[in-house]
């Protein structure tokens, strides 16, 4: 059976695309796992598949700091590739971040294909440094390739957990009834100030009818002190759920960040969506994201603000007493995003 070495660290949009992928190869590919210590990958990553870390940083801070990371970096690459020949890896994927820079230098030193998923619309750092060493680039958003002037790069998707693409009941603990669903997505740690955004407005938008899941993050216990809000029964907040295709499946519309988890989930469950791009994301990566998604027609744009400004507000209303909602789901119906996982398991093939 070839072996395929999947590096993969950090955060959940590095992790979680890697994880869909070991899925749907794991039956005819055996799996090696490359990630850093005391990351989300430890917690992750299955079992299953051998996991093999090693201590990697960006080269951030000052100039001293940038040269130990710089020797430990080819130190790293140095082990990638004796760990390449060890494990006698045919090919390695690899999702961008700290741990894709040794594995494509590792792949380099060792003549070993490898493959790197950009979920970006604009590409990281090691994806703009290093992607034209890199047999083939698969792209999330199609338009990344005009970044990546000299790299083979295909348009693929970004792969997401089989359940996305599966009709899902709605879970028994969210609000019943004939009211708009809406789902706040806070991300893993907390979106403060999107998070502010939407409390500023669940009076009003219970008023309304709606039916409101807020998913704060584990940072943020804001809902604390709400009172009676709390307690309404359209409403329910928790830190996380481990639900999302049901969720999204059955929502309304999403109220989210743009990172590139949360857009390729959206484009997949083709749910309407008001995007607030995080405002310090690397390079605006959010912005782009956010805006290959309005272009697509299935999301609006709204920019984080304080909460009195009601800019937020307004938009909501608007798609609330338009027909824009069903516009939306029309638009995102409309794209065919076939399973990127077989996209990428061909090329993975043809790069073996």
């Amino acid at each position: 059976m070839p072996r395929l070495l999947i590096a993969a660290s950090g955060t959940g949009g590095h992790i979680y695309p890697a994880l869909s992928l070991a899925e749907s190869i794991s039956n005819s590919w055996e799996i090696v796992w490359l990630g850093v210590p005391n990351r989300l990958e430890i917690e992750l990553v299955p079992k299953k598949y051998q996991l093999i870390t090693l201590q990697v940083g960006g080269l951030q801070g000052s100039i001293f700091r940038k040269l130990v990371e710089f020797f430990k970096l080819l130190f790293a690459s140095i082990q990638v590739a004796i760990l390449l020949r060890q494990k006698k890896i045919n090919v390695i994927f690899t999702t961008g971040g700290y741990i894709s820079a040794p594995s494509i230098l590792g792949a380099k030193l060792t003549g070993t294909p490898i493959l790197l998923h950009e979920s970006n619309a604009i590409p990281g750092k090691v994806t703009r440094l290093l992607g034209r060493f890199c047999d083939h680039l698969a792209l999330g958003i199609p338009t990344t390739a005009d970044y990546l002037a000299g790299c083979k790069t295909s348009f693929t998707g970004t792969p997401v957990r089989s359940e996305f693409f599966l009709d899902q009941p709605l879970p028994s603990w969210v609000p019943k009834g004939e009211g708009v669903l809406i789902v706040v997505m806070g991300g893993s740690q907390g979106a403060k100030k999107l998070n502010g955004m939407v409390r500023s407005l669940l009076p009003w938008l219970l008023e309304k009818g709606c039916r409101i899941v807020h998913l704060t993050g584990k940072n943020d216990c804001f809902y604390r002190n709400l009172g009676n809000i709390k307690a309404h029964t359209n409403f329910v907040f928790r830190n996380f759920s481990d639900e999302m295709p049901a969720l999204l499946s059955n929502a309304d519309l999403a109220i989210s960040r743009a990172g590139a988890g949360a857009i390729c989930e959206l484009i997949i469950t083709k749910t309407p969506s008001v995007l607030i791009p995080f405002p310090q994301s690397a390079d605006q990566h959010q912005e782009l994201n956010a805006a290959y998604m309005a272009q697509l027609g299935g999301a609006v744009i709204v920019h984080q603000h304080n909460p009195e400004e009601h800019i937020l507000r307004n938009t909501i209303s608007n798609l609330l007493d338009s027909n824009s909602l069903a516009e939306m789901k029309f638009n995102m119906n409309k794209n065919n995003f076939l399973k990127p996982e077989e996209k990428i398991i061909e090329i993975i093939k043809s790069i073996s």
